[in-house]
This record gives structure tokens, sequence and C-alpha cells, in this order.
């Protein structure tokens, strides 16, 4: 009986242990995922049960937006809470190669910008980047130089590859800071990155641990394991988004068996919207207008469920307008950590997430930015376009090829969100007062993070490799 008794009470006193201490934080990240591509989301043509779940046990996020509709500044405002203007990286990064690719080769992450990796490691953090990194290739950019204590996955898009352009180098698997493998097999990688997430947190159960699993599905060229081939009605894409969701179960399961559920925020989300030029092999936004490489609806609201068993309630949902900006000071915020001493954009939206209902977005603004240029505002339900040219997708590809874009012109357009989701019917004229006051707000986001030629006062520059 004392045996018994000794071991009750270091069971309670480990339970204690772990509830007192800082949350373990999981960021499950994919890559050109469209808004409804999770069953909660009406996904057609394919099934995401753990996804679903894990929506059904915590909150879903129905006007959750990305700082951008392409991948290196998505990710930038995602890790340093900053919209990618502010530190310098408003434009897609890539290796050498392409004619498109001069200028953005030898450029990264600048070292003084914060992380939430470097923020937590500040904390007594364990932090590990698995997957997708994309904020610059050369070694003072990589995750170890910025927070990760380890690195496993791919250092950009899976298209930089030299079968898609002879110009490109091989594309290099990473282990930190050395290539382990050139060309790998990509049908394997969701298999793998789930493989070392795994690993990672049954070593770290005892806690606490910041894990980034940066997926490179669902971009193209799209690729799954032969077990998820064929699976979906919806063919190779829906096979693809299969896997992940099989991923997200392994994470799920892993938390549950190392018994830290309670003490574990698990974040799913996507860096942009779908690339719909590829037709089938792409996602879909409906009703959203837009896509990937567009400020619409559907180049920026992405689908974001989020879980923290005990705190969060279940089967919630937030329809106030966040972002992943605001992960780093949410995070911050609950791990007890240190902001940043720079300049942030986002907003702690723990209220939001632990009571929903009881409070409103913390955003008066919200600046939509094309590379450097501004091209929308939203605030509230309104959303202003100001004169810009946009590209849209003529003809959609098939089973991998791209297919054909149109480009026009967008003149000034103000829409109603809450009526109007496709950004279809322009009322500008009929409230001009909302114009005028969204106008203010686009100078303002002009003289503090730029646009086209002009240079904000609080922009910061990005690293550069001489």
């Amino acid at each position: 009986m004392l045996g018994t008794s000794y071991l009750a009470l270091g069971g309670l006193t480990d339970c204690m242990n772990r509830q007192s201490r800082p949350p373990n934080i999981i960021i499950i990240f994919t890559d050109d995922q469209g808004y409804n591509d999770i069953g909660v989301f009406d996904a057609s043509g394919f099934e995401t049960p753990n996804l679903d779940g894990m929506a059904d046990s915590g909150i879903v996020f129905t006007d959750f937006h990305v700082a951008s509709s392409v991948c290196s500044p998505s990710r930038a405002a995602l890790l340093t809470g900053c919209y990618p203007q502010r530190v310098g990286l408003p434009d897609v990064l890539a290796p050498p190669g392409p004619e498109w690719t001069e200028g953005r080769t030898n450029i990264g992450l600048h070292e003084r910008e914060v992380t939430i990796a470097e923020m937590l490691k500040s904390a007594g953090y364990t932090t590990a980047c698995i997957g997708k990194w994309h904020l610059g290739h050369l070694e003072p950019f990589l995750p170890t130089n910025h927070g990760f204590d380890e690195y496993f996955g791919l250092p950009y898009s899976n298209d930089m590859h030299p079968e898609n352009d002879p110009a490109y180098p091989p594309l290099p698997l990473m282990e930190g800071t050395r290539v382990i493998e050139e060309n790998p097999d990509q049908s394997q990688l969701t298999y793998r990155y789930t493989q070392r997430a795994v690993r990672f947190i049954n070593k770290n159960s005892d806690g606490p641990f910041f894990l980034y699993l940066a997926h490179t599905m669902p971009h193209v060229p799209l690729y799954c394991r032969d077990r998820f081939k064929g699976k979906s009605e919806q063919g190779l894409y829906g096979d693809v988004m299969m896997e992940i969701d099989w991923s997200v179960g392994e994470v799920l399961r892993a938390v549950r068996e190392n018994e830290i559920e309670e003490n574990t925020i698990i974040v799913f989300t996507s860096d942009n919207g779908p690339w719909t030029v590829y037709g089938n092999h792409a996602g879909s936004a409906d009703p959203l207008r837009g896509c990937k490489m567009t400020t619409f609806e559907g180049g920026q609201r992405v689908p974001c469920i989020m879980k923290w068993t005990g705190r969060i309630p279940a089967q919630a949902e937030c329809e106030e307008f966040t972002t992943t900006m605001d992960l780093l000071p949410t995070i911050a915020h609950l791990a007890n950590a240190e902001l940043p001493k720079h300049t942030i954009d986002g907003h702690d939206i723990t209220d939001l997430l632990l009571t929903p209902g009881t409070t409103q977005t913390p955003y008066d603004a919200f600046y939509y930015y094309d590379g450097s240029e501004l091209c929308a505002v939203r605030s509230g339900k309104w959303k202003l376009h100001l004169p810009h040219e946009y590209l849209g997708v003529k003809t959609p590809g098939q089973d991998g090829e791209m297919g054909t874009y149109f480009y026009d012109e967008l003149g000034l357009s103000l829409f109603n969100l809450e009526k109007d989701l496709s950004e279809s019917h322009n009322v500008a004229s009929e409230n001009r007062e909302i114009v005028e006051q969204l106008r203010q707000y686009a100078d303002q986001a002009r003289n503090e993070l730029g646009d086209i030629n002009i240079r904000g006062t609080g922009v910061r520059e990005c690293g550069i490799v001489q």
C-alpha cells in the first residue's frame, strides 16, 4: 500500500508540474491550401477526420488572414508578428535560377528580427523547425540561426527544382545547415516530416517545447505516398490533403500518448490561398474571390483551427478578424515570454482564443500588400481596394500543368464583406465617408510600411549576404 501511495503521489505531482509550466506550442503550417479545404470548412471530394476532430474539440477561426498571398512574406509575418514589408521581405525568395530570381537569392530574414522560436528559447523552450523554411537558403538565414535547436526540411518551395526549370540547382533536403540529400523523393516528404515531428514530441514531452511543422504540400508539384493515392474523389490534390490530415492525426496522437494534451496548444493553418491556375492540382477558396498571388480574400483568408484541451472551449467558433501575426504576441502572453523590443504588428488575441464571443477584433485596420504595393485596406466589415492591376485565372491547368492568367485593372472599390464575401458588388459611391476613412488608413500604412517606391518610416532592412 505504501508503494502504491507513493506512485499515486508521484503521478499527481507530475500532473501538477505539467500544468504549472508554460504550454507547449505546435504550429502546423500548410502550403497553398484553400480556405475550404478542410471538412469543417466544407471541403468537397475528400475527408479530413483528424482536422474535423481537432475542430470539434477546439476553435475554428472563420476570418483568419495571412499577411501576404505568397510564401516567403507570409512566413516572415507568421514567425515575427510583423508585416513582411516591415522586415524587408515583401517578395518570394529563391535560389539562383531563372531570370526572375535575380536579387532574391542572397537575402533572408535579418538577424535582428526576433522569431517565435527565439522568443521562446529565452523562456526556456526547446525548439524545432520541420519542413519548408523559405526565409533565406544561405546559412546565416537558416532556422538554426533564428532560434531553432534543430531543422529538417527544404529551404524553399518544392517547385524550385531542376525538373521544373533546369536553371535551378538540385533541390536540397537539409539537416541543420547541412544538405543531406539532393532531389529527395517528394512522395515521402509528408511522412518523413511527420516521423521527425513525432520523435521531437516524444523526446521533449517534459517540455516546454515549440514545434513548427511547415508542410511542403499541397504546393505543386503534388506528391503523396502510395497508401493515399487514389483514395479521394477529388484526385491527387484530395489524396495529398488526406495524407496531411493523417499527419495531423499522428501529431495529435503523440500529444495524447505523452499525456500533454492539457498543456499543449496546437494551431493549424495555411500560408496563403490556393494556386488555382493549376486547376485540379489546386485547392478551393469558394466562395471567396481570388487565389494565391492576389489581395482578394481568396488569396489571404485561410482556414485556421486551434486546440488546447481544457482551456479552449470545444466546438467554438470565432468570426472576428485575426491574423497569423497575432500568434507571436499571443504565445508570448501564454508562455510568459518577453516580447521583442522593436515594433510588431500582431495583437494578443488570448481573449478571443479562450473566451470567444466576449470581445472584438483588436484591429482598427489591416493592410493587403502585393509585394511593396498597397492594394487594399480592411476595417471591420469594410474592405477598400485601391486602384491596382490584378491577375486572374483564364484557363486552369490540368494534372500538374500550369494554365494561363489574365491581367486586369481594378478601380477604387469598396466591398461589404458581411454581405459580399466574393467582393463582387462595389458600394463605394453609396458609402463615401467609409471610403474616406479607409483612405486615411491607407495613408497611415504608406507612411509606416511604404507603397511601391515610397519607403515607410517603420521599414527595417532584410539580411543580405554580399
